[in-house]
């Protein structure tokens, strides 16, 4: 294999390198097979990504070795690849203040992929709001499904299925997606609404759950509270936080993908392997399926008052 090659994407030129490195050791998964995946899958995971701000976490020499995330666009960023400034409040790195690439285009995405930017993470907000000096409004409610040993993702489909019929109640709609790694998350689309009160909606939601069910749902950030039982992390919500995009990779010890799921798949599925997907799987998935979460934004709901 060719390890470095010049090539267009969408009109634009780029140079990627490095690419029979091995990103995923047990595996033996390559830079190029990264690329080939994000470039294939663009077609799905741009409507996830677009006119959202991009924290990236990388793994320049493959997942058995450290990683950082990156939330300013990196040295040598192409003039080409939109950039937005937005405050971060809180910064560990003392500035108040991001440089964030926008990833809304396929160029972009493979870019990154040649970054070895393995997982893509977006907040529950687009940038438009926050470019005109206002708060972000969430278009998204997350909730986050992580299950405490012996607990497992089929724990996780059955809460994901209780909070479904909860949410319909309030006149919602939810998606679910596999984290790509031992848990759930759930999607609900709502009307612009302020990240206070998405946060505290989704507060309410998992407190509920947890006093109904007290022996499956926490929804304390308590970790000794958390075996056999599934932790709804309501918390994602706040918007500083961002979650794992549909479709992206982990950073994992195997290329995990994080996986959207029809409701059929979240009710029949029995064994945690049968919600293990990988890049292949995806990609047949995308052929088959297209996007599962194609109509996520087509019909917002309105918070309930």
């Amino acid at each position: 294999m060719a390890q470095q090659l010049t090539t267009e994407v969408d009109g634009q030129l780029l140079k990627l390198t490095n690419l029979g490195k091995v990103l995923y050791p047990e595996t033996g998964f390559t830079k190029a097979e990264v690329i080939d995946y994000y470039l294939q899958a663009a077609p799905v995971l741009l409507p996830h990504l677009r006119d959202r701000p991009l924290t990236r976490k990388r793994w320049p020499d493959g997942t058995g070795a450290s990683y950082f995330f990156e939330k300013n666009a990196p040295r040598g960023t192409p003039d080409w690849v939109r950039t937005v400034t937005l405050p971060t409040p809180g910064s560990s790195t003392g500035r108040d203040e991001a440089d964030f690439v926008v990833a809304d285009d396929t160029a972009t995405i493979v870019w990154l992929a040649n970054l070895a930017a393995l997982e893509l993470h977006v907040p529950q907000w687009r940038i438009a709001d926050s470019e005109s000096g206002q708060s972000p409004t969430a278009d998204l409610i997350v909730f986050d499904l992580d299950p405490g040993a012996p607990a497992t993702i089929i724990d996780c489909c059955d809460v994901a299925q209780t909070v479904r019929d909860l949410l319909g109640h309030f006149g919602l709609d939810c998606w679910a997606k596999t984290s790509g790694n031992k848990g759930m998350h759930l999607y609900v689309p709502i009307e612009p609404a302020s990240s206070r009160r998405t946060s505290e909606f989704a507060k309410l939601i998992a407190d509920q759950l947890a006093e109904a069910i007290p022996e499956t749902v926490t929804s304390t950030m308590t970790k000794a509270l958390r075996p056999g039982k599934v932790f709804i992390d309501w918390s994602q919500n706040n918007s500083a936080k961002t979650t794992l995009a549909p479709y992206s990779l982990r950073g994992s010890d195997e290329p995990r993908v994080s996986t959207p799921l029809d409701w059929d798949e979240v009710a029949q599925a029995a064994d945690p392997a049968d919600l293990v997907f990988y890049p292949a799987d995806v990609l047949a998935r995308i052929e088959q399926y297209g996007d599962v979460l194609a109509s996520l934004y087509d019909d917002p709901k309105p918070l309930p008052k």
